[in-house]
């Protein structure tokens, strides 16, 4: 299962019957709206990602909507190919805990000083 919150995009003018439309729909579930800023927040959910994009088009379809844009996304396969991942890995490399290692001898890439 896939959920996703979507960010629309509309004029100001036209958010109440934007909202009023995916409070009612069938493939959306409404959270919030800021008519000052032209936004409202819904949720898709979904069995794949295909599903969902399919719910982000309809609602891309509603009259006056200027944009949807997914803005985060949950899916339960992912994180528990990802938690199986982190199970079957080691916790702390094994070079970290071998003495016979200079700490200036190991290549890491999370540091970018050197690499601008």
């Amino acid at each position: 299962m896939n959920i996703s919150s979507i960010v629309i995009q509309a004029r100001a003018e036209n958010i109440d019957k934007i909202v009023e439309i995916v409070k009612n729909c069938d493939f959306c579930d409404y959270h919030f709206h800021d008519a000052s800023i032209g936004k409202i927040i819904v949720t898709v959910e979904g069995e794949d990602i295909d599903e969902e994009m399919k719910k982000v088009r309809q609602i891309e379809a509603i009259e006056h909507v200027v944009s949807a844009e997914m803005m985060m996304a949950y899916s339960e396969d992912e994180l528990d190919r990802h938690r199986e991942k982190l199970n079957q890995s080691e916790i702390v490399p094994s070079v970290l805990n071998d003495d016979n290692v200079k700490a200036e001898d190991i290549d890491y890439h999370g540091d970018l000083k050197r690499k601008l």
